[in-house]
C-alpha cells in the first residue's frame, strides 16, 4: 500500500466540530488506498484520549503535539517583526518540523495532503513531492469580516492578518500541486480574488454521515415536555458561534418569546465563553455547555437556527439538522454552498423582522413538509464518497488539464 503524510492544525477525531467533520472523513477515506502517517496539533486536553484510536484509523506513524492557545498567542506576536501573518508562528513548531522531515526521510513518501493553510509551512522546502492543500476555507477573509466588527486598534490587527495571510494563501497555491476549498462558491471567490491562481484552484463539498444523522433513531427528548425549542449547535468558543447567538438571543429572541411563550432557544455545544454563559440569564435562553452527542437536541427541537453573520464556506450544522428533517432557518452567510430551494428545503432570513415571522410560522406548524424535503437535498447532493473521490484525483494527477477533467466528472456524477 502507498504511504502518504497528513498534516492537520488540529487531530482529525473524534467528528464532533465543523473542522474536525471534514478533516475526519478525508483520512478515513485516505486510510483505505494509504498508510496515512498524521502529524497534528491538539489543543484540548480531552482530545489526548483518541490518540490509540487515531493511530488505528491511519495506520501509519502518528505525531501528536499540545498546542497550548496563550503560549501559542504569545507566539504569534512574532509575526509582527517578522512581517508574516500572525497565524503562521501560532502553528510553528520546531519538533513538528523535525517529525515531517524525518518521516518524509524513512518512508517512500510521494504524496502529502495539508488540512488549514497554517500547516503548508511544514512542506514549503520539500517541492518533489505531489503536495495538495485543503484551505477548507479562505481564511484570510474571515480575518477581514472580522476586522469590520472590531474597533481600533483590532480592527487594524485584523485587517493587516487579513491581507498578509491572503498573501501566503496565494503563494501557497502557486507552490502547490492543488489547492481545494469546502465548496465551489468558495474556489470561485478564491479564484476571483487570486486570478493568477485560478488553474490550480478546485472546491469539493463536505458531506453528511446520513445514517447517523436520521430522524428514524429514537432519542429520548432532552427537553421539557411543553417546550418548543430552536436549537443552535457549534463549538461556542468559536467567535462566529458567538456572535450569532449573541446576535439572535438580544435582536430576535425577546419578540420570538413574547408570541411564543412556549418557546425555548437551546444554545448547544462545547465550551461557552463568558458572553454566550451570560445569555442564559435571558428567559427562555439556555446554555447548555458540552453534550455527549447533539444528535437529541436537534431531533426533538422544532426547528434549528443557523443566525451566522460571520461565515465562510459550508456550515455542517446546516446540513446535520436538514439531515435530521429539521426545519432550519439561516442568514444568506450560512447558505453559502449549499443549493437549497427556500421556502421549501430550508428557510431564508437576513433581518429581525424576518426572523420573527419565520420562526412563528414554522411553530404554528406552517411548513409540516419542510423536514423531507431538507434530507432529501441533503441525499442527494451531501454524499462524503463522492466528494472525496475529487481529493483521490487531486493526489494522484500531475498534468494542470487531467486534474481539472477529473474534477468536472466528479462534480458532474
Amino acid at each position: 500500500m502507498d504511504e502518504l503524510l497528513y498534516l492537520v492544525h488540529r487531530i482529525p477525531y473524534p467528528p464532533n466540530k465543523g473542522d474536525k467533520i471534514r478533516s475526519y472523513h478525508l483520512l478515513k477515506h485516505l486510510a483505505q488506498s494509504y498508510t496515512v502517517h498524521v502529524g497534528a496539533f491538539i489543543d484540548a486536553e480531552e482530545d489526548w484520549q483518541y490518540a490509540d484510536a487515531l493511530a488505528k484509523m491511519a495506520g501509519g506513524e502518528v505525531k501528536l503535539l499540545p498546542l497550548k492557545p496563550r503560549w501559542a498567542t504569545l507566539k504569534s506576536l512574532y509575526g509582527f517583526l517578522s512581517g508574516e501573518a500572525l497565524t503562521l508562528p501560532y502553528y510553528r513548531d520546531a519538533q513538528m518540523q523535525r517529525w515531517v522531515d524525518t518521516t518524509l526521510s524513512r518512508h517512500p513518501i510521494k504524496r502529502v495532503l495539508i488540512y488549514s493553510s497554517s500547516m503548508a509551512q511544514y512542506l514549503v522546502q520539500h517541492p518533489q513531492l505531489q503536495r495538495v492543500v485543503d484551505f477548507v476555507d479562505i481564511d484570510s477573509d474571515k480575518w477581514r469580516q472580522y476586522a469590520e466588527k472590531k474597533t481600533w486598534p483590532m480592527s487594524w490587527v485584523y485587517q493587516r492578518e487579513a491581507r498578509k495571510l491572503f498573501d501566503y494563501e496565494r503563494r501557497i497555491t502557486h507552490a502547490f500541486a492543488a489547492s481545494t476549498f469546502v465548496s465551489e462558491a468558495e474556489a470561485a471567490l478564491f479564484k476571483q480574488l487570486a486570478p493568477d491562481c485560478a488553474d490550480k484552484v478546485f472546491g469539493f463539498s463536505n458531506g453528511v454521515d446520513t445514517d447517523y444523522f436520521s430522524p428514524t433513531h429514537n432519542f429520548p427528548s432532552p427537553y421539557a415536555a411543553h417546550e418548543a425549542v430552536l436549537v443552535f449547535t457549534g463549538a461556542m468558543d468559536y467567535w462566529a458561534n458567538v456572535d450569532a447567538v449573541t446576535w439572535f438571543a438580544n435582536a430576535v429572541w425577546p419578540a420570538v418569546q413574547r408570541a411564543h411563550p412556549a418557546a425555548r432557544f437551546y444554545i448547544v455545544g462545547s465550551r461557552p465563553t463568558p458572553a454566550v454563559l451570560a445569555l442564559a440569564k435571558l428567559d427562555g435562553v439556555v446554555v447548555t455547555g458540552g453534550v455527549p452527542d447533539t444528535r437529541p437536541y436537534i431531533a426533538h427541537a422544532a426547528m434549528a437556527v443557523a443566525p451566522l453573520r460571520i461565515a465562510r464556506g459550508i456550515q455542517n450544522k446546516v446540513l446535520e439538522a436538514m439531515a435530521m428533517a429539521k426545519p432550519t432557518l439561516v442568514t444568506p452567510q450560512a447558505l453559502e454552498g449549499i443549493a437549497a430551494l427556500t421556502g421549501k428545503e430550508l428557510l431564508l432570513a437576513n433581518d429581525v423582522d424576518t426572523f420573527v415571522r419565520l420562526v412563528s410560522d414554522v411553530l404554528a406548524g406552517h411548513y409540516p413538509s419542510m423536514g423531507e424535503s431538507a434530507r432529501e437535498r441533503v441525499l442527494q447532493d451531501f454524499s462524503w464518497s463522492r466528494h472525496l473521490r475529487i481529493v483521490e484525483q487531486l493526489l494522484k494527477q500531475t498534468a494542470i488539464s487531467e486534474l481539472h477533467t477529473a474534477t468536472a466528472q466528479v462534480n458532474a456524477a
